[in-house]
Protein backbone atom coordinates (compact mmCIF):
# COMPACT_ATOMS: atom_id res chain seq x y z
CA UNK A 1 0.00 0.00 0.00
CA UNK A 2 1.12 3.38 -0.53
CA UNK A 3 2.46 5.45 1.94
CA UNK A 4 2.48 9.63 1.91
CA UNK A 5 3.38 12.33 4.16
CA UNK A 6 0.75 13.54 6.07
CA UNK A 7 2.51 16.20 8.71
CA UNK A 8 6.11 17.99 8.47
CA UNK A 9 6.91 19.91 11.79
CA UNK A 10 9.83 20.73 13.73
CA UNK A 11 11.23 19.06 16.14
CA UNK A 12 10.61 21.21 19.06
CA UNK A 13 6.98 20.25 18.28
CA UNK A 14 5.57 17.41 20.63
CA UNK A 15 4.26 14.60 18.31
CA UNK A 16 3.73 12.44 21.06
CA UNK A 17 0.28 13.07 22.28
CA UNK A 18 -1.00 12.26 18.82
CA UNK A 19 1.01 9.42 17.97
CA UNK A 20 -0.61 7.85 21.21
CA UNK A 21 -4.11 8.55 19.55
CA UNK A 22 -3.30 6.90 16.39
CA UNK A 23 -2.24 4.06 18.58
CA UNK A 24 -5.24 4.19 20.48
CA UNK A 25 -7.56 4.40 16.93
CA UNK A 26 -4.94 1.36 15.43
CA UNK A 27 -4.21 3.55 12.98
CA UNK A 28 -0.52 2.07 10.80
CA UNK A 29 1.98 5.18 10.52
CA UNK A 30 5.42 5.89 10.95
CA UNK A 31 7.41 8.82 12.30
CA UNK A 32 10.97 9.38 10.63
CA UNK A 33 12.98 12.93 10.94
CA UNK A 34 14.66 14.28 7.67
CA UNK A 35 16.74 17.58 7.73
CA UNK A 36 15.98 18.53 11.39
CA UNK A 37 12.33 17.66 10.80
CA UNK A 38 9.69 15.38 12.13
CA UNK A 39 7.65 13.73 9.35
CA UNK A 40 4.40 11.74 9.43
CA UNK A 41 3.83 8.79 7.36
CA UNK A 42 0.57 7.32 7.03
CA UNK A 43 -1.53 4.65 4.19
CA UNK A 44 -2.59 7.30 1.52
CA UNK A 45 -6.39 6.09 2.31
CA UNK A 46 -6.11 7.28 4.98
CA UNK A 47 -3.92 10.67 4.66
CA UNK A 48 -6.76 12.98 4.72
CA UNK A 49 -8.60 11.81 7.82
CA UNK A 50 -5.17 11.82 9.81
CA UNK A 51 -4.72 15.38 8.82
CA UNK A 52 -8.11 16.13 9.55
CA UNK A 53 -7.40 14.73 12.88
CA UNK A 54 -4.53 16.61 13.45
CA UNK A 55 -5.96 19.68 13.00
CA UNK A 56 -8.82 19.07 15.51
CA UNK A 57 -6.36 17.28 18.15
CA UNK A 58 -2.93 18.22 17.57
CA UNK A 59 -2.41 17.42 21.18
CA UNK A 60 -3.93 13.90 21.14
CA UNK A 61 -6.40 14.72 23.54
CA UNK A 62 -9.72 13.19 22.27
CA UNK A 63 -12.27 11.37 24.43
CA UNK A 64 -12.02 7.94 21.44
CA UNK A 65 -12.31 4.77 22.27
CA UNK A 66 -9.93 1.78 21.15
CA UNK A 67 -11.71 1.64 17.80
CA UNK A 68 -11.00 2.20 14.10
CA UNK A 69 -10.72 5.23 12.65
CA UNK A 70 -14.06 7.05 12.08
CA UNK A 71 -14.76 8.09 8.64
CA UNK A 72 -13.76 11.11 7.15
CA UNK A 73 -17.19 13.23 7.81
CA UNK A 74 -17.12 12.53 11.76
CA UNK A 75 -12.99 13.85 11.99
CA UNK A 76 -14.10 16.84 9.60
CA UNK A 77 -12.90 19.93 11.09
CA UNK A 78 -15.71 22.33 11.58
CA UNK A 79 -16.07 26.16 10.34
CA UNK A 80 -14.54 27.42 14.01
CA UNK A 81 -11.04 24.74 13.45
CA UNK A 82 -10.90 25.29 9.27
CA UNK A 83 -10.67 29.38 10.76
CA UNK A 84 -8.23 28.98 13.16
CA UNK A 85 -6.10 26.33 10.76
CA UNK A 86 -6.31 29.10 7.67
CA UNK A 87 -5.87 32.24 9.62
CA UNK A 88 -4.04 34.11 6.39
CA UNK A 89 -6.43 32.98 4.31
CA UNK A 90 -9.01 34.35 5.84
CA UNK A 91 -7.58 37.73 6.39
CA UNK A 92 -7.20 38.03 2.54
CA UNK A 93 -10.85 37.31 1.27
CA UNK A 94 -11.68 39.71 4.93
CA UNK A 95 -9.84 42.69 3.21
CA UNK A 96 -11.63 41.74 -0.34
CA UNK A 97 -15.02 42.58 1.48
CA UNK A 98 -13.64 45.77 3.55
CA UNK A 99 -12.44 46.82 0.18
CA UNK A 100 -15.71 45.83 -1.67
CA UNK A 101 -17.74 47.76 1.54
CA UNK A 102 -15.25 50.83 0.77
CA UNK A 103 -15.40 51.01 -2.73
CA UNK A 104 -18.99 50.51 -3.60
CA UNK A 105 -18.14 47.72 -5.46
CA UNK A 106 -16.27 49.74 -7.80
CA UNK A 107 -19.05 52.13 -8.02
CA UNK A 108 -17.17 54.48 -5.39
CA UNK A 109 -14.74 55.79 -7.77
CA UNK A 110 -12.89 58.25 -4.88
CA UNK A 111 -12.10 55.34 -3.29
CA UNK A 112 -11.48 53.51 -5.84
CA UNK A 113 -8.57 55.75 -6.86
CA UNK A 114 -6.46 54.94 -3.97
CA UNK A 115 -6.40 50.77 -4.93
CA UNK A 116 -6.23 50.91 -8.51
CA UNK A 117 -2.88 50.13 -10.59
CA UNK A 118 -3.04 52.93 -11.97
CA UNK A 119 -4.07 56.13 -10.13
CA UNK A 120 -6.88 58.45 -12.08
CA UNK A 121 -9.35 61.61 -12.14
CA UNK A 122 -12.46 61.46 -12.92
CA UNK A 123 -13.24 64.17 -15.66
CA UNK A 124 -16.97 64.00 -16.77
CA UNK A 125 -17.29 60.98 -18.68
CA UNK A 126 -13.65 59.85 -18.95
CA UNK A 127 -11.16 58.93 -16.76
CA UNK A 128 -7.63 60.15 -17.03
CA UNK A 129 -5.02 57.61 -15.80
CA UNK A 130 -1.57 58.81 -13.79
CA UNK A 131 1.55 56.78 -15.41
CA UNK A 132 2.66 53.94 -12.61
CA UNK A 133 6.59 55.66 -12.71
CA UNK A 134 4.75 59.08 -11.45
CA UNK A 135 2.85 56.86 -8.27
CA UNK A 136 5.66 54.60 -7.49
CA UNK A 137 7.89 57.98 -7.06
CA UNK A 138 5.12 58.86 -4.79
CA UNK A 139 5.70 55.88 -2.74
CA UNK A 140 2.45 54.41 -3.83
CA UNK A 141 3.89 50.91 -4.17
CA UNK A 142 1.15 49.03 -2.71
CA UNK A 143 -0.77 49.94 -6.33
CA UNK A 144 1.51 46.80 -7.58
CA UNK A 145 -0.79 44.39 -5.53
CA UNK A 146 -4.00 46.16 -4.21
CA UNK A 147 -5.95 45.44 -7.31
CA UNK A 148 -6.19 42.00 -6.49
CA UNK A 149 -8.68 43.26 -3.48
CA UNK A 150 -10.61 44.85 -5.82
CA UNK A 151 -13.87 43.58 -7.00
CA UNK A 152 -16.60 44.87 -9.45
CA UNK A 153 -19.91 43.24 -8.34
CA UNK A 154 -21.24 40.21 -5.98
CA UNK A 155 -20.55 37.53 -8.30
CA UNK A 156 -17.24 38.43 -8.90
CA UNK A 157 -16.39 38.71 -5.21
CA UNK A 158 -18.30 35.44 -4.48
CA UNK A 159 -16.74 33.10 -7.15
CA UNK A 160 -13.25 34.21 -6.38
CA UNK A 161 -14.04 34.24 -2.65
CA UNK A 162 -15.03 31.14 -3.05
CA UNK A 163 -12.35 29.26 -4.98
CA UNK A 164 -9.20 31.32 -2.87
CA UNK A 165 -10.48 29.69 0.46
CA UNK A 166 -10.60 26.82 -1.41
CA UNK A 167 -7.25 26.46 -2.86
CA UNK A 168 -5.70 29.10 -0.38
CA UNK A 169 -6.25 26.65 2.57
CA UNK A 170 -4.95 23.77 1.12
CA UNK A 171 -1.35 25.99 0.72
CA UNK A 172 -1.44 27.25 4.20
CA UNK A 173 -2.45 24.41 5.82
CA UNK A 174 0.78 22.40 3.69
CA UNK A 175 2.75 24.95 3.62
CA UNK A 176 2.50 27.38 6.51
CA UNK A 177 0.28 31.11 6.51
CA UNK A 178 3.48 32.91 5.07
CA UNK A 179 4.39 30.73 2.55
CA UNK A 180 0.88 31.26 0.98
CA UNK A 181 1.13 35.01 1.99
CA UNK A 182 4.23 35.23 -0.26
CA UNK A 183 2.75 33.48 -2.95
CA UNK A 184 -0.28 35.65 -3.07
CA UNK A 185 1.33 38.96 -2.83
CA UNK A 186 4.11 37.42 -5.96
CA UNK A 187 0.57 36.18 -8.11
CA UNK A 188 -0.92 39.17 -7.55
CA UNK A 189 1.90 41.62 -8.50
CA UNK A 190 3.03 39.42 -11.68
CA UNK A 191 -0.57 38.75 -12.70
CA UNK A 192 -1.65 42.90 -12.38
CA UNK A 193 1.54 43.69 -14.53
CA UNK A 194 1.05 40.79 -16.78
CA UNK A 195 -2.59 43.00 -17.13
CA UNK A 196 -1.45 46.59 -16.97
CA UNK A 197 1.67 45.66 -19.94
CA UNK A 198 -0.68 43.59 -22.41
CA UNK A 199 -3.93 45.53 -21.85
CA UNK A 200 -2.99 49.37 -21.27
CA UNK A 201 -4.31 51.33 -19.13
CA UNK A 202 -7.80 50.50 -17.57
CA UNK A 203 -10.12 49.43 -14.29
CA UNK A 204 -9.17 46.02 -13.80
CA UNK A 205 -9.23 43.82 -10.38
CA UNK A 206 -10.04 40.89 -8.87
CA UNK A 207 -8.39 38.06 -7.29
CA UNK A 208 -9.05 35.75 -10.51
CA UNK A 209 -5.23 35.65 -11.49
CA UNK A 210 -4.22 35.38 -8.18
CA UNK A 211 -6.13 31.81 -8.44
CA UNK A 212 -4.73 30.71 -11.42
CA UNK A 213 -1.05 31.07 -9.64
CA UNK A 214 -2.61 29.44 -7.14
CA UNK A 215 -3.89 26.49 -9.43
CA UNK A 216 -0.81 26.47 -11.48
CA UNK A 217 1.29 26.14 -8.20
CA UNK A 218 -0.84 23.11 -6.91
CA UNK A 219 -1.13 21.76 -9.76
CA UNK A 220 2.63 21.39 -10.53
CA UNK A 221 3.82 21.16 -7.36
CA UNK A 222 1.56 17.62 -6.42
CA UNK A 223 3.01 16.36 -9.44
CA UNK A 224 6.28 16.83 -8.56
CA UNK A 225 5.58 15.63 -4.89
CA UNK A 226 2.61 14.19 -3.95
CA UNK A 227 0.78 15.09 -1.05
CA UNK A 228 -3.51 14.48 -0.03
CA UNK A 229 -3.80 18.33 0.81
CA UNK A 230 -2.63 18.77 -2.52
CA UNK A 231 -4.63 16.29 -4.34
CA UNK A 232 -7.96 17.57 -6.34
CA UNK A 233 -10.68 16.56 -8.45
CA UNK A 234 -9.51 16.13 -12.32
CA UNK A 235 -11.93 17.88 -13.20
CA UNK A 236 -11.39 20.97 -11.65
CA UNK A 237 -8.31 21.71 -13.55
CA UNK A 238 -9.98 20.61 -16.27
CA UNK A 239 -12.78 23.73 -15.89
CA UNK A 240 -10.57 25.97 -14.84
CA UNK A 241 -8.51 25.44 -17.82
CA UNK A 242 -11.59 25.41 -20.24
CA UNK A 243 -12.75 28.66 -18.33
CA UNK A 244 -9.60 30.37 -19.34
CA UNK A 245 -9.49 29.42 -23.10
CA UNK A 246 -13.51 30.51 -23.10
CA UNK A 247 -12.17 34.52 -21.79
CA UNK A 248 -9.22 34.45 -24.20
CA UNK A 249 -11.87 33.69 -26.89
CA UNK A 250 -13.55 36.79 -26.10
CA UNK A 251 -16.92 34.65 -25.85
CA UNK A 252 -17.67 35.64 -21.86
CA UNK A 253 -17.18 38.96 -23.30
CA UNK A 254 -19.77 38.57 -25.92
CA UNK A 255 -22.16 36.90 -22.95
CA UNK A 256 -22.27 40.12 -21.51
CA UNK A 257 -19.92 39.39 -18.40
CA UNK A 258 -17.95 42.17 -19.22
CA UNK A 259 -14.86 42.81 -20.04
CA UNK A 260 -12.04 39.86 -18.69
CA UNK A 261 -8.61 40.35 -17.74
CA UNK A 262 -7.06 37.95 -19.42
CA UNK A 263 -3.18 38.73 -19.61
CA UNK A 264 -4.25 38.45 -15.67
CA UNK A 265 -5.32 35.17 -15.86
CA UNK A 266 -2.67 34.03 -18.06
CA UNK A 267 0.57 35.64 -16.23
CA UNK A 268 -0.66 34.38 -12.75
CA UNK A 269 -0.90 30.62 -14.76
CA UNK A 270 2.42 30.65 -15.35
CA UNK A 271 4.18 32.60 -12.60
CA UNK A 272 2.21 29.79 -10.44
CA UNK A 273 3.59 26.80 -12.72
CA UNK A 274 6.84 28.00 -12.50
CA UNK A 275 6.52 28.67 -8.70
CA UNK A 276 5.07 25.08 -8.08
CA UNK A 277 7.70 23.16 -10.25
CA UNK A 278 10.72 25.07 -8.36
CA UNK A 279 8.59 24.16 -5.00
CA UNK A 280 7.96 20.92 -5.77
CA UNK A 281 11.46 19.94 -6.98
CA UNK A 282 12.40 21.39 -3.44
CA UNK A 283 10.06 19.12 -1.73
CA UNK A 284 10.90 15.87 -3.80
CA UNK A 285 14.87 16.41 -3.26
CA UNK A 286 14.11 16.75 0.45
CA UNK A 287 11.74 13.04 0.23
CA UNK A 288 14.74 11.74 -1.38
CA UNK A 289 17.26 12.42 0.43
Amino acid sequence: MNVVEVLRLPLSIDLSGFIGLLRRLQVPHRVSEEGGEQVLWVSEPLAGEVLALYQRFPEGNAEFAAEPLPNTESIRPGVVEQLRASKATAAILLLCLVVAGLTGLGDNLSTLSWLTFLDFTVHGDYLYFTPLAESLAKGQWWRLATPMLVHFGVLHLAMNGMWFWELGRRIEWRQGAWAMLGLTLLFGVVSNAAQYQFGGPSLFGGLSGVLYGLLGYIWLYQWLAPNPMYRMPRGVLVMMLIWLLLCLSGLISLLGFGQIANAAHVGGLLVGCLSGLLGGALARRKLTT
